[in-house]
């Protein structure tokens, strides 16, 4: 015998509902067709409700209308499926409009046009959950439950011969409708189109919402008509469900013309920043790996609202005592499960894997954890050797670990590996020679944080130089690729040496990648990524937190857009940037505003720095540098000063950039030959290339 789906039985119990609800209206006229009148009310009554349920059960368990962000494509296949639905009501009008007008044609078009209705409202219901439901957590998931169950009810007891007094029946419509208008301003996702996109949701549900109210229109005419003599309890059941229908899909089109949860959606991205930054602040504040593991799992769960997680840590104490494994809204039998299923010991660390449809993959199948869709699991490290463990988060949804999720949990997890190993690396130093080993370890840290491998790109030649002053050093360089063919890059100074320096250094680190994510509420690419203004104003609130008062930060910070063919760049109180001109044979230096960065911390601060554009040519050269470079001295005590550096520049900029950098190099070095280094000495070259690759 053939085993049949869950969907299977349903579509067939609703066929047999359908036909027995079409035997009933005919008896309701008795026509000679079907069952006698004395009991044709009862039977049309129950199969309606039957039918109904099946039809709205069997549209509940299909998989999710909504697939990651695909909003529109949604919203697309709604439209679509309720323009052949109306289709097919015109069709059944139009066939009734050419036959006699009998009480068995009236009876058949009747029936045919209501499982049309009855298909189109289980559409728009199922479809309206799915995006009030994005991004809004499990207690949004309950109400919503809540609310099919009262909605339910409510229409199945119209079918019923029970009658409610006109005055509670009133209060009970007007609670569920209110109860459905505040869900329906649950609505995020419209926060996340841009603008032609918002538009085109407008006119998609307009036309959705046409097509129920020309369905309500039709149930209004057939209700007067008196050749189908349709019970009232069955009219009072289709008015009531295209009435609430009609109701939350003009809900529904005001939240998209006023776009009304923008704040939510941006007070959440403020409150993925801030967790980035407790978690970047950590170390100073003397958390042990427990807290720290702690502080991240809460901050994960909070920020990407998982409905389940569990964080296994690997983490050795000085002591030989290990740190615990935590766990969200899962039993330690259920952690334990998970670990034999997802992690293999033996195998070594973890690999990352997402599985946004858990029920098709089976993969939690026999752990008795069911109900839930989506599962990711990462490896916590921060692409060194070491891994410090294993974070798995579940979610009852499918499809809800995009690669937005995914690029703010690679975030938080770099930033708490990072400060993982700063501690296990600082606990290592209090061994043995305290002092000694806490330079040894926070020059190892710095090492690390410097860029191993310098971007590549066939717009341009680039070229680095670092040497620090001492055991640690205060200065910093960073480069980033970013979508749309475009490059940031960030060098710096940290005001002071040593350790200090260098957690930093590591801090500074931190926010640039935690700023440098590319923002899902942009309305177009431009704005996908902060420009250099407003980045500075973002990284001096962020250092606010984490700096002491006595210090700062000078910092420049260019984005380099080679599709547009320029760049733009703000500086906070840090060196100048010198440039050589191709077209004009020029070597001058960029002279901007700019103050340190934690020098004011507050709103006033932005006033005091500003953006610069510039438009490059092929064969231009920029030349990033600390103060190292320019204040490095002679045995007389002169300085190198920027006018030296600027000649050198004209004296070479025909070279690579490795040529230019081993140029200037080399000369600094020759002038400050047999004194001891002043200062940190950092020196960048960009070359755009003669021949810029073709659009």
């Amino acid at each position: 015998m053939p085993k049949f789906s869950r969907s299977t039985w349903l579509l067939v119990l609703a066929a047999l509902f359908w036909v027995a609800l079409l035997l009933g209206t005919l008896g309701q006229g008795n026509a000679g067709i079907g069952p006698g009148v004395n009991w044709a009310h009862w039977l049309a009554l129950a199969a309606q409700g039957g039918f109904a349920a099946c039809v709205f059960i069997f549209a509940r368990i299909q998989t999710g209308p909504l697939r990651g962000h695909n909003f529109l494509g949604t919203l697309r296949q709604l439209f679509w499926r309720a323009l052949a639905l109306t289709a097919g009501l015109l069709v059944v009008e139009g066939i009734a409009w050419l036959e006699p007008n009998t009480h068995t044609n009236r009876a058949v078009d009747y029936t045919i046009a209501l499982a049309l209705f009855i298909g189109l409202l289980s559409q728009t219901l199922y479809t309206w959950r799915a995006l009030v439901s994005f991004r809004g957590g499990a207690r949004l998931r309950r109400e919503w439950l809540v609310f099919e169950l009262l909605l339910g009810a409510l229409l199945l007891f119209q079918l019923t011969t029970w009658v409610i007094p006109p005055p509670l029946r009133l209060v009970v419509y007007a609670a569920i409708g209110i109860f459905g208008i505040y869900l329906c301003g649950h609505q995020r996702w419209v926060a996340y189109l841009s603008t032609s996109q918002k538009t085109q949701a407008i006119l998609l549900q307009l036309g959705i919402l046409g097509f129920l109210v020309l369905f309500l229109l039709y149930l209004r005419q057939v209700q007067a008509d008196p050749t189908l003599a349709a019970p009232a309890a069955q009219q009072s059941f289709l008015l009531l469900a295209s009435f609430f229908a009609v109701v939350y899909a003009v809900a529904g089109l005001l939240v998209s013309l006023f776009n009304l949860p923008v704040a939510d959606v941006y007070e959440q991205r403020r409150t993925e920043f801030m967790s980035l930054q407790q978690l970047s602040q950590v170390i100073q504040r003397g958390k042990t790996p427990q807290e720290i593991y702690q502080n991240l799992l809460n901050s994960i769960v909070q920020t990407l609202q998982a409905d389940a997680a569990w964080l296994d840590p690997h983490f050795a104490e000085a002591d030989g005592e290990e740190v615990t494994p935590i766990t969200y809204q899962l039993s330690a039998d259920a952690a334990g499960q998970l670990r034999d299923r997802l992690a293999n010991p033996a195998a070594g660390p973890a690999h990352e894997l997402v599985d946004n449809d858990l029920e098709r993959s089976q993969l939690l199948q026999g752990l008795g954890l069911t109900g839930y869709g989506s599962l990711a699991l990462l490896p916590l490290h921060n692409g060194g050797p070491h891994n410090f463990g294993t974070l798995v988060l579940l979610k009852m949804e499918t499809e809800s670990f995009e690669p937005d999720d995914l690029s703010v949990l690679h975030t938080f997890i770099t930033q708490a590996a990072l400060s993982l190993e700063n501690l296990q690396l600082v606990r290592e130093a209090q061994v043995s020679q305290r002092t000694q080993d806490e330079l040894r370890i926070a020059a190892l840290v710095q090492e690390r944080l410097i860029p191993k491998q310098l971007p590549t790109d066939n717009w341009f030649e680039i070229s680095t130089y670092a040497q620090a002053a001492k055991e640690v050093g205060g200065d910093f360089y960073d480069f980033l690729h970013l979508p749309g063919q475009k490059l940031a890059v960030l060098i710096g100074d940290v005001s002071g040496k040593g350790v200090t320096a260098a957690f930093h250094t590591a801090q500074m680190k931190g926010i640039f990648h935690a700023l440098m994510q590319p923002n899902p509420l942009a309305k177009s690419d431009r704005q996908r990524f902060p420009d250099p203004h407003r980045f500075m104003v973002q990284a001096n609130e962020a250092l606010t937190h984490c700096l002491e008062r006595s210090s700062f930060i000078t910092a420049a910070f260019y984005l380099i857009d080679y599709q547009a063919g320029g760049f733009s760049f703000a500086r906070a109180g840090h060196c100048h940037t010198l440039y050589y001109h191709s077209i004009k044979e020029e070597v001058s230096y960029f002279h901007t505003e700019g103050l340190g960065l934690g020098i004011i911390r507050n709103d006033n601060y932005g006033k005091h720095v500003k953006t610069q554009f510039w438009d490059y040519n092929p064969g231009d050269v920029m030349v990033i540098y600390t103060d190292g470079i320019v204040e490095a001295r002679n045995a007389a005590g002169d300085e190198y000063g920027e006018n030296r550096l600027r000649e050198m520049l004209g004296e070479c900029f025909y070279q690579s950039a490795e040529g230019i950098n081993a140029y200037i190099r080399n000369d600094v070095q020759q002038f400050s030959l047999g004194q001891p280094l002043h200062d940190d000495q950092t020196l960048l070259v960009v070359k755009f290339k003669a021949s810029q690759p073709q659009q």
